[in-house]
């Protein structure tokens, strides 16, 4: 808005040239007087270097002469010496006594002022200016924007939110400009977007730092298949560091001026990047992508039309037949009138950081959180405050899954005076936490045959809402996976690969604890008589045989497996701990083994591919010697015949 309400300043530039001849002068000496009128003449036939010569001779002879500083401070402005011309603007009415001729003197100081962060002074300014009842209906309601802003600012500056941050080391920061950072999961990768310097023929690219026990390597270019000569940028990655979406501008397959491109990780090699398509991409400008954890759900800022303000945040969901979904408007609570812009979505997926000048803030744009209510709506965004956020533009804050530390840029001058952006790493105040911590899964898939990697689909399950939360693909080469765990939830996890018996793992995280990464590699066996698999996410009462709700995830997962493998026919067992008789031990095996069959013949598995048998407590997998070894007794197998 500044931007516009500066065209209404150009009819003004040369106004205080005539001001000499309407009112007296303020000064009392005559030489500056003459040396005043005489700049007056050369700015009239547009010769300012003369005009500012005269009157700076004008200023040291009389250094209280008002109407020399305004004079000069326009002349200043029009030939783009801004900041010697906001100085000499201030100076200017400082020794003016208050006039309500000069409305947009005032209004113009107070807009410099406040790009100062000098909010006391620009409260001062906006006040003046609307004392003086202007008529400019723009520049009033952008004064009383300004005055709720600093409001605002004076408040979040009384309180700040302290948090400790470090400037990430040279090593990192070794380029002009560095900025959009984050890392995967298990944050041992770090990727950000840099330049050599601040010009716009200076090359964008993506980069990637390794971390070494507790040190950043050396930043190198991601990928030569997906850097190049264009500029790419604002990327992203998914959780388990094997999907990468960056905004690239100008590629001879653009739909926009900007559009999102995809690439996928196989090994240590980056596919091709592929532009997202027209499902995704407008012909406006698509950028600052943000991916979920499992990168199956993305967030983006886009000035496509159908939005709120002047860019917008909007959503879309990867569908199973591997296209996306339309994107969806985020809405007026995220979205406002103004600008919405670098969203990041927390590893937990309930909570999404981004930037915005159109909520109240301090100005510029400011960093704000939203998070999912009971509602499953985003609530009312909030501020994260001061000293992150300033008078100043801040974005692309990144904050990891344990909400334990973070990385922010923040622009600066290096000490000899050049245009920097650098990268901090900062640990996390509570105030800016997400509501849900998480950590994570990782391993590898093997073939349990013959010990190879194997390449699988791995699905995470909330078992409570029998709602699939993350998928993701073990590398076909490493065999290696990663997925996000989140505090609260009861997980089922199912690996599963064609030809290869579906591996069933669970992991409850609805008590309060410590969440520790997980180390776990799967063996799968192929599907062959004999093959024998524990349906870890079957849920029973306390000595009872009647399936929970919570068990109907696994048991039609197991239909599936049953749908895809139709010539197989198998064997439901049941087993227990050794906590009571042997005779009620064996009856209840048997019992709860039936009440799986029947649910599966229920939803229309033919009874003759199934059979059951309990064994009570004779085939112990542990010692019943702990609550933990019983619990991995009490069990449910299904068998290949």
């Amino acid at each position: 808005m500044f931007k516009h309400l500066l065209v209404f300043f150009l009819s003004f530039m040369l106004s205080v040239v005539s001001f000499a001849q309407q009112q007296r002068l303020s000064t009392t000496s005559k030489k500056a007087e003459s040396l005043y009128l005489k700049a007056d003449n050369y700015a009239r036939t547009r010769d300012f270097n003369k005009a500012l010569e005269l009157l700076a001779e004008a200023i040291e002879k009389d250094p209280q002469f008002a109407e020399a500083y305004l004079k000069a401070s326009n002349l200043n402005k029009m030939m783009g010496n801004k900041g010697l011309a906001s100085q000499q603007l201030e100076q200017g009415l400082k020794l003016m006594p208050y006039n309500p001729g000069f409305a947009n003197y005032y209004f113009e100081l107070a807009e410099q002022t406040f790009q100062k962060g000098d909010y006391e002074g620009a409260k001062s300014n906006y006040e003046a200016f609307l004392k003086a009842k202007s008529k400019n209906s723009r520049a009033i309601e952008r004064a009383n924007q300004q005055l709720s802003v600093i409001a605002y600012a004076l408040e979040a500056m009384a309180n700040p939110v302290e948090f400790n941050s470090v400037v990430l080391p040279r090593s990192i920061n070794k380029f002009g400009l560095q900025y959009f950072p984050s890392t995967t999961a298990d944050q041992r990768s770090l990727i950000f977007t840099a330049r050599q310097g601040s010009l716009p023929d200076h090359d964008e690219n993506i980069y990637i730092s390794q971390r070494k026990g507790e040190e950043w390597q050396s930043p190198v270019s991601i990928s030569d298949a997906i850097n190049t000569p264009a500029n790419e940028g604002a990327a992203t990655i998914s959780g388990d560091g094997k999907t990468l979406v960056f905004t690239s501008c100008s590629r001879p397959d653009s739909f926009g001026d900007c559009d999102l491109y995809i690439s996928y990780k196989t090994g240590n090699d980056w596919s091709q990047p592929r532009n997202m398509g027209t499902s995704v991409n407008s012909k406006s400008w698509d950028s600052q992508p943000s991916l979920s954890a499992d990168g199956r759900t993305l967030y983006f800022s886009s000035q496509r039309g159908g939005g709120i303000g002047r860019e917008d945040i909007w959503v879309t969901t990867l569908k199973a037949d591997g296209t996306w979904e339309k994107p969806q408007n985020m809405g007026a609570t995220v979205n406002s009138k103004g600008r919405d812009l670098a969203p990041f979505i927390h590893g937990g997926g309930a909570t999404l950081y981004f930037a915005s000048d159109g909520h109240l803030g301090l100005g510029g744009l400011d960093v704000f959180m939203t998070e999912i209510g009971t509602n499953k709506k985003w609530e009312q965004p909030k501020n994260l405050g001061y000293p992150l956020n300033t008078h100043a533009d801040e974005s692309s804050l990144y904050i990891t899954p344990d909400n334990q530390s973070g990385f922010y840029s923040r622009s600066m001058n290096t000490d000899a005076g050049a245009f920097t952006v650098q990268l901090y790493s900062l640990d996390v105040p509570a105030a800016w936490q997400s509501k849900v911590k998480s950590t994570y899964a990782q391993g590898h898939v093997f073939n349990a045959e013959t010990k190879k990697p194997l390449g699988a689909t791995v699905q995470l399950y909330d078992v409570n809402t029998d709602s699939l939360v993350q998928q993701v693909n073990s590398d076909k080469i490493t065999g290696e996976y990663t997925v996000v765990l989140t505090e609260g939830k009861q997980y089922a996890l199912y690996v599963s690969a064609p030809k290869f018996m579906v591996n069933s793992l669970s992991f409850d995280y609805t008590s309060k604890q410590n969440l520790t990464p997980v180390a776990l590699d799967v063996y799968l066996d192929p599907v062959q008589s004999g093959s024998v698999v524990v349906l870890s996410n079957l849920f029973f009462p306390t000595a009872k045989y009647n399936l929970e709700r919570k068990s109907k995830t696994e048991l039609d997962k197991l239909i599936s497996f049953l749908q895809q493998n139709k010539e197989v026919k198998i064997e439901i067992t049941g087993h227990t701990d050794d906590v009571g008789s042997n005779a009620a031990n064996q009856v209840l095996s048997e019992k709860r083994a039936k009440s799986v069959v029947d649910y599966l013949i229920k939803n229309g598995v033919p009874a003759q591919r199934i059979q059951h048998k309990g064994h009570g407590e004779t085939k112990p997998v542990k010692a019943n010697s702990s609550e933990e070894n019983r619990q991995a007794n009490r069990r449910i197998e299904m068998r290949v015949l």
